[in-house]
């Protein structure tokens, strides 16, 4: 572990976010309630980690989520139990998450089917990009409740459940939210004394260690601390490495008392060595001048078939070096049993400082065997100021039950962000031919190209590199307000109803102009629920979201930039895309409350997203359909067999994608990209004597496109994937666990980009965690 003493100094200094966050908290104008801390654990179930009512003497029942026959903490802004809400909701557990021994988000996702994962270029930075029915949902990220745009690789060290809310959710979550929301639930202090401790070994040099400490410090105090080291490599991936570590203490006063508050800090830093791609093998051909034989024909659209190992990059030049640093501080307060406010600020900050390399196939230099090694890079430091508060509770009002949520939110979130440049001779070797063409030799010497088949991973580059001095600056401001409302119209009948309002005002500038917007953004949304038995429901919904100009806030991809496009369209220029989701479905607890089954389609229309026009402009005239469905089940089939999995169907179609000149209309009714159109995963376990519990995964997604063009496609294959655990229990407080993950080794890809290249998986990973509990 490269852990020095000046990085710890750092993590030591970033402790006075938390005195900020503190400030900031106490300007806030109200005490809000939840009931987060205040339940005593229940029993775990696979992707419901439910709880039953404990410790506080008033759990809201809006706050208390009824499946397989167990409570769980949730936002107020769900006013319903999840099978009553008509929205398809997926929550991956704690117990999932060591099950199957997630450590990172996209690990986790791959638990709910029809998820997959973006990839990263040039302005898109690496990090977690996950994709929802086929709808970008990097901006839908939440933590606690609270926006969480910053770029990022998201560890799940302190966890304790992922909410995955599918379906348009702009009257829950504000901008954005097309496809859905990632809400992730993080581990909070407890009335009560316990250590969880866990230790890891494994092939590509695993080693992973990770603290859970909880203790009750006064009758109505808690003090919780989490803390996380991690070292490994990606199994046959060449020098791909992940080195992290992160803390997380937190701390309650009045827990089951009707005045509460809550701070917590959270800190991960990571210092990888980034896993680069494989390039498709169908880019545009150029012919060579040089008289070098072409040895490569054109291919499908899928990645060059290469040894398993192959990697492109250089190792004495390649890093990801990232930070986040997240303070908060949460005030809740009980009027009555019935009636809760609960208020929320946090300040947090997210860093980059990232090169790594792109094997760029733009000029067709793998048909002669070559791969230029596109240095990408990025420096960036993005921080957000938020301030929450709702109102929840229940009332009658004409006779009727109302569960209601109101709230507000206040927000500010802004990045700068700038890039390295490499220079040869003084020549930039990004954009001079002779080296993006790999036509000299100097463009191999310096360690700028290399062979196709054969890169030399330890290639000395010797390009000088410093910083571009380009920089930009983006800035979001969000004021909203919002309402949701359950109505109890019979007990057979309910209607869920929902309004937001954002005021967002948006601004980017570069070196050499200044862009911005303002805009109004109404979304709501509205359900009905029969409940033909107390178990079971039926729902028909309808929601909207909407998605303004320079929504990620230079964190990701936009559909819509503020800025200038390469040819002077400026973005600024156009209103926001807006979307809607049409869904039925039913949810039902069988086996006595034992099992948990949903079934749901649904319609997603995208309308309004930029396009180029046919004389090379753009405007809002994009078009999107998703058309799908899924099922899911949870839960025990018996005492000793528990079941989690589910499957989904997506048929995403670009109905109106514009283009210039020749290729107007040329993506009509094409894929869209980042979604597969079958998707499965399967975790079971069994527990065939005491102590012993042996289990497995099944993994399956179709075909996933970066694009479907009729003329140059650019795709991964489908793929299985097969994981196994085995745990046992000894000596009370001691579990040993074996987990293997890509048993057959299978060569998979995990996303795939627009152009150039697809990010190859993990192959087979084996690893043994000696986890204590006392």
């Amino acid at each position: 572990m490269k852990l020095t003493s000046g990085k710890i100094a750092d993590t030591a200094s970033n402790l006075s976010l938390l005195g900020a966050t503190v400030w900031m908290g106490a300007q806030s104008f109200a005490f809000a309630a939840d009931v987060d801390v205040d339940h005593a654990e229940g029993k775990k179930r696979k992707t419901t980690d439910h709880k039953h009512a404990g410790q506080h003497k008033t759990v809201p029942g809006y706050e208390q989520v009824e499946v397989i026959g167990q409570f769980r903490n949730r936002s107020p802004k769900f006013t319903a139990s999840i099978l009553d809400t008509p929205k398809s909701v997926s929550v991956i557990s704690r117990q999932m998450l060591d099950e199957t021994a997630s450590h990172t988000l996209a690990d986790a996702l791959r638990n709910v089917p029809g998820i997959t994962m973006g990839a990263g270029e040039g302005g898109n930075p690496v990090g977690d990009r996950p994709f929802l029915r086929g709808q970008d949902a990097q901006s839908s990220t939440f933590v606690d409740g609270m926006r969480d745009v910053g770029a990022q690789s998201r560890e799940t060290f302190n966890v304790e459940s992922i909410d995955v809310i599918k379906g348009d959710t702009g009257a829950i979550s504000g901008r954005a939210g097309a496809g859905g929301a990632i809400v992730i639930n993080s581990k909070m202090p407890k009335l009560k004394n316990f250590i969880d401790a866990n230790v890891g070994f494994g092939n590509a040099d695993y080693k992973r260690a990770t603290f859970d400490g909880n203790w009750k410090v006064a009758p109505t105090a808690a003090f919780r601390f989490n803390l996380m080291v991690d070292d490994e490599d990606k199994a046959g991936r060449g020098p791909t490495h992940f080195e992290r570590y992160g803390l997380a203490p937190s701390l309650s006063f009045g827990l089951g008392t009707p005045n509460r508050v809550t701070l917590m800090y959270y800190h991960m830093q990571n210092f990888d060595t980034p896993d680069v791609g494989i390039p498709y093998n169908n880019p545009t051909f150029t012919a060579r001048t040089d008289g070098a034989a072409r040895v490569m024909a054109t291919g499908s659209g899928a990645p060059v078939t290469v040894p398993f190992d192959t990697w492109y990059g250089l190792k004495d030049r390649d890093r990801n070096h990232d930070g986040i640093d997240m303070g908060t501080l949460r005030f809740e307060h009980d009027f009555s049993p019935n009636l809760h406010i609960r208020n929320s600020t946090r300040y947090s900050e997210t860093t980059q400082n990232d090169i790594w390399t792109m094997p760029d196939d733009s000029n067709g230099n793998i048909y002669y065997g070559y791969v230029y090694r596109r240095m990408n890079s990025r420096i960036s430091t993005f921080d957000t100021a938020t301030n929450q508060t709702d109102f929840y509770g229940t009332v009658h009002l004409l006779g009727f039950k109302n569960s209601f949520a109101m709230g507000t939110e206040f927000t500010r979130e802004q990045g700068k962000n700038d890039t390295y440049a490499a220079f040869i001779n003084g020549v930039n070797v990004t954009s001079g031919t002779n080296y993006t063409h790999c036509a000299t030799a100097l463009a191999f010497s310096s360690g700028t190209c290399t062979t196709l088949l054969n890169p030399n991973p330890d290639d000395a580059y010797s390009a000088s590199i410093r910083r571009a001095g380009n920089p930009n600056s983006t800035r979001f401001d969000t004021k909203a307000v919002y309402l949701t409302d359950t109505i109890t119209f019979l007990p057979q009948l309910l209607g869920n109803f929902g309004v937001r309002l954002d005021n967002v005002q948006s601004t980017y500038r570069s070196t050499t102009a200044e862009y911005g917007r303002g805009d109004n953004l109404f979304t709501y949304q509205g359900g009905l629920v029969y409940k033909p038995a107390p178990n079971g429901s039926v729902y028909v919904s309808y929601a909207t979201s909407a998605i303004p100009p320079g929504n990620s806030v230079g964190q990701g991809s936009d559909d819509i930039s503020l800025g200038a496009d390469r040819s002077g369209n400026i973005g600024s220029a156009l209103k926001p895309e807006r979307d809607r989701t049409i869904e039925v479905g039913t949810k039902w607890s069988l086996l006595h409350n034992r099992i948990f089954v949903t079934g749901a389609l649904f319609q997603i229309d995208a309308s309004d997203f930029k396009i180029t026009t046919a004389t090379g402009g753009i405007a809002n005239g994009g078009r999107k359909r998703t058309r799908g469905g899924e099922i899911s089940i949870s839960g025990q089939l018996t005492r000793w067999w528990e079941v989690s999995g589910g499957y989904s169907y997506l048929d995403a179609r670009l109905i109106e994608y514009g283009g210039a000149g020749a290729n107007a209309g040329l993506m009509n009714g094409r894929h869209a990209p980042n979604t597969p159109e079958n998707s499965l995963s399967l975790w079971t376990t069994f527990q065939p004597v005491q102590n012993l519990k042996v289990g497995g995964g099944v993994y399956y997604m179709s075909r996933v496109y970066g694009t479907d063009s009729p003329t140059a496609p650019k795709f991964v294959p489908a793929y299985w994937r097969f994981d196994f655990m085995a745990s046992y229990h000894f000596l009370q407080h001691y579990t040993l666990q074996l987990n293997i993950q890509n048993i057959a080794n299978t060569r998979y890809f995990v996303q795939a980009y627009t152009t150039h290249y697809a990010l190859q998986a993990a192959g087979r990973t084996a690893m043994v965690n000696l986890h204590v509990h006392f």
